[in-house]
């Protein structure tokens, strides 16, 4: 599957579709066990498909979308903006004012320069921050491998049934 060239390339409203189902397998693939079932199911799916159709339409956009795109199919995709929203705050300060909202790649792409190609596209080498859950040790390692660090801000994040984020800044 990754022997085929990748392209990285703003998203339009016709990726709705591609992000939503990247969404949920990543979330599959790398949170089972760890977040309910509610999260991944196909109820799930469609609310993510409503809300990446929604985000897509919006003119001026409320940040910076990305998608990889191998074989015509989207397998990673990432979306940055100013992070004066409550999912970046989560009740807590900002530490930037760029967030990274969301980078989320299937499997088989791990590895494979996809998720750096992504970060580039819509961060660059700016200033930003991110909430990661504290026990994902990869995309930990990830972040930290392109310039981010943990800060003291913790959460237990209601909205993930109580899962442990820490934020990352750089």
């Amino acid at each position: 599957m990754n022997g085929s060239p990748l392209r990285v390339r703003l998203a339009g409203p016709t990726d709705a579709d591609g992000i939503a189902a990247v969404h949920i397998q990543s979330w599959r693939e790398t949170y089972s066990g760890l977040i309910s079932d509610r999260f991944t199911d196909a109820e799930a799916l469609e609310m993510r498909r409503r809300m990446w159709a929604s985000i897509l339409a919006r003119q001026p956009r409320p940040g910076v979308v990305a998608v990889a795109v191998r074989d015509r199919r989207v397998v990673g995709f990432a979306f940055a903006g100013a992070s004066d929203h409550p999912d970046a705050t989560k009740g807590i300060p900002a530490a930037r004012p760029l967030h990274l909202y969301s980078i989320y790649l299937l499997a088989d792409e791990h590895g494979t320069g996809t998720g750096s190609a992504l970060l580039q596209e819509v961060l660059g080498d700016r200033p930003a921050q991110l909430w990661v859950v504290s026990t994902n040790h990869r995309a930990r390692a990830f972040y930290e491998r392109h310039g981010f660090s943990t800060d003291d801000a913790t959460l237990d994040d209601p909205d993930l049934d109580g899962v442990v984020e820490v934020r990352m800044v750089r």
